[in-house]
């Protein structure tokens, strides 16, 4: 699968973009993909559209948008831009405004680009990394950073006596809607400082569980929660155990007999009231330590 090197030529970066707000901050990205070929200007107007109708969910942690539409025609292929503003300007988003990256994605469907969304995910999710990335001065110098896009060598942490999904008595009955509270960077790596240790002994013939990730296509921000979950379920030891799926809002109600729990943005959580599952909001997508509050909650742990 393609890195976020792979995807972003250095004709598809801007640095210290002037834009009066945050139209103009998506054209800006979809213009870049149109200039390197990744998508046409209907695609462009299509992001934009997809903002003014469902919310700025795109606004997935402090200061960051991950602009996209649905694929369609207007995507030649698979591609991504980096758009950084001289100014930030605000999405209208609850907690996460105001914005002064924006990265477009065009995807031509839902495979080519995971690998590069989880790795931008890890990258965003350093305090160091991201410094790094605000304070490239030339589009090389900020290409030369995302170079370092690899696997995360984190140290599995359990939650000190958690049980296996398991063991665990189930997540509770019916929709919910609560948020497990938004985590700065500086405190991702652990929600509680516990230390290092191995996850406790799953149950033999433990049955899989099923988290869904949802947006409103199925396909960006999905991807990128999904890849932070699956970051704090290998932390814990639990990847045997529970399965994550990105979706958008017209599957995952389709879906919800199969998932023990949806994931999703505040925005979209309000299409999912009718939920047989819960609902769990989260704010920073890139913050490990919230999603991590989040999975205790479900699993009460």
């Amino acid at each position: 699968m393609a890195t976020v090197s792979e995807l972003l030529p250095r004709d598809a970066v801007r640095l210290d973009a002037p834009a009066t707000d945050w139209r103009e901050a998506v054209r800006l990205a979809g213009e870049l993909m149109v200039r390197t070929g990744t998508s046409t200007d209907d695609y462009t107007a299509e992001m934009i559209r997809n903002v003014e109708e469902n919310g700025p969910y795109i606004v997935i942690a402090p200061g960051f948008a991950l602009a996209h539409a649905r694929p369609s025609p207007a995507v030649r292929r698979t591609g991504l831009s980096w758009v950084r503003l001289a100014e930030p300007v605000e999405f209208g988003h609850e907690s996460n405004d105001p914005v002064d990256l924006v990265v477009g994605l065009a995807a031509e469907d839902q495979q080519a680009h995971q690998s590069a969304l989880a790795g931008l995910a890890r990258l965003l999710a350093d305090p160091g990394t991201e410094r790094a990335l605000k304070e490239a001065a030339t589009p090389e110098a900020l290409l030369a950073v995302l170079a370092g896009d690899g696997e995360s060598a984190d140290t599995p942490v359990s939650p000190e006596g958690a049980r296996t999904p398991g063991d665990a008595d189930g997540a509770d009955s019916g929709a919910g809607g609560g948020s497990s509270g938004t985590v700065g960077s500086a405190d991702r790596e652990s929600a509680d400082g516990q230390s290092a240790g191995a996850a406790a002994a799953p149950r033999s013939g433990a049955d899989v569980h099923k988290i869904l990730t949802v947006c409103g296509n199925g396909l960006g921000t999905s991807l990128f929660l999904k890849s932070t979950l699956e970051q704090v379920l290998q932390r814990w030891g639990w990847t045997p155990h529970v399965t994550v799926e990105a979706t958008d809002t017209v599957s995952a109600k389709g879906k919800a007999s199969e998932a023990v729990a949806v994931f999703t943005s505040r925005e979209i959580a309000a299409a999912l009231a009718e939920m047989t599952v819960p609902v769990r909001v989260i704010e920073d997508f890139t913050s490990t330590a919230e999603v991590d509050g989040a999975l205790r909650d479900i699993y009460d742990v």
